[in-house]
């Protein structure tokens, strides 16, 4: 029998759930004043759990979608007009190559500029087209990667109020250890501020998804609030964002099983030798996946009939090997489940606790997942 690629069952695969986004949307809400504007950050193909699926999803409870260039922005477009959903309003976070200007300015995606030149290029892609731009002044206030000092901000505010051809829409800035530094983020907050409260009616914004669980209180006076990493149900604190749920979960299957003596090495570098008979399994997952190969040797489990099973030597290419052995008989076999991030019984393995094992940040373990792992939509 010939089968087709799609016939074939997933090998390693995440499923998202759309309606723990729509949730998580409505607990950063609940957040907000009522005059308040909720942001979703969807770049990175929406933090790694499918940029199309999440914006549609996402349409009726968010007012606002960002975005790191001007691709991303017209994936969400495509998929608004197939779902024919309302477009909503899309924010550029990061600088775009001048080629790209008139491209941003004739799809009406609201651009952040930092610089003259960059207003004054919009300003002619504009005037060329006969649109408005519409801009977002970015402010340095401690991030380094973009924006203009703060010397220079009135000077550009000034510039953008007086040029017919683009519109200040928004200033912003952005916290850089709000998860960390309160002290510093409080500093940002006041001087943030003081800058925007006599500027010409616009919208002002700063927070990220820990500025939004940490220090919403303090910022009453901004109009929009940009939650990435919450809105996936991951909480950077770790204990503030209880109510929220996360939205992807990472599978994988049992491929072989096998007794093991004493003294046999597992994976790449003979890192783990058995110091005694073993039951092993091998999974059909590795960093080819996305599933990092830092967490080798580092405590690093995987759920397997709703028990912890450790991971054994090297995580390859595709293939994991962990510990059975203290499973029962017939708990395990060839076809099991195993989750690699996500719940099982009454374990669960989070993305931050698999970052924790990689020594690195949920982010990066979430927008890790690479496109040879099929994501998979569930209603629930």
């Amino acid at each position: 029998m010939n089968y087709k690629p799609s016939q074939l069952p997933f090998r390693c695969w995440a499923n998202v759930s759309l309606s723990a986004l729509a949730h998580n949307a409505r607990v950063c809400r609940a957040l907000l004043t009522p005059q308040q504007k909720l942001m979703a950050i969807v770049k990175a193909d929406a933090y790694g759990h499918g940029l199309e699926d999440v914006s549609k999803a996402l349409a009726a409870e968010v007012d606002w979608f960002g975005v790191a260039n001007a691709r991303e922005g017209q994936r969400i477009r495509q998929a608004a007009d197939q779902g024919a959903v309302s477009p909503t309003p899309i924010l550029l976070l990061s600088p775009v190559a001048p080629v790209e200007i008139p491209f941003v300015v004739a799809e009406e995606f609201s651009a952040s500029v930092s610089t003259r030149t960059e207003i004054q290029l919009y300003s002619r892609a504009a005037q060329e087209q006969q649109k408005k731009a519409r801009l977002h002044l970015v402010i340095d206030t401690g991030m380094g990667r973009m924006g203009c000092s703060r010397d220079e901000a009135g000077e550009l505010v000034r510039l953008i109020v007086d040029d017919p051809c683009v519109e200040l829409e928004g200033v912003s800035t952005h916290f850089p250890s709000a998860d960390e530094d309160a002290s510093f983020t409080e500093q940002q907050i006041s001087w943030f501020r003081s800058f925007v409260e006599p500027l010409p009616p616009c919208l002002t914004h700063l927070s990220n998804s820990a500025g939004l669980l940490g220090f919403q209180q303090q910022m009453p006076f901004v109009d929009v609030v940009r939650p990435g990493l919450a809105i996936y149900g991951v909480d950077p604190f770790h204990d503030k964002g209880s109510q929220l749920r996360p939205a992807l979960e990472m599978l994988t299957e049992v491929t072989l099983l096998r007794d093991i003596p004493t003294g046999t090495s597992i994976s790449y570098g003979r890192t783990f030798t058995s110091s005694q008979p073993m039951r092993v399994a091998t999974l059909a997952a590795g960093y080819g996946d996305g599933y990092p190969r830092s967490v080798s040797n580092r405590g690093a489990d995987v759920l397997i009939a709703g028990q912890r099973c450790p991971i054994l030597g090297r995580v390859t290419m595709d293939q994991i090997v962990v510990d059975v052995s203290h499973l029962a008989e017939g708990e395990v076999k060839p076809g099991s489940q195993a989750v690699l991030i996500g719940q099982q019984g009454d374990e669960e393995i989070s993305a931050t606790e698999l970052a924790g094992h990689a020594r690195t940040i949920p982010w990066e373990i979430l927008t890790g997942i690479t496109s040879r792992v099929p994501r998979v939509i569930v209603a629930q």
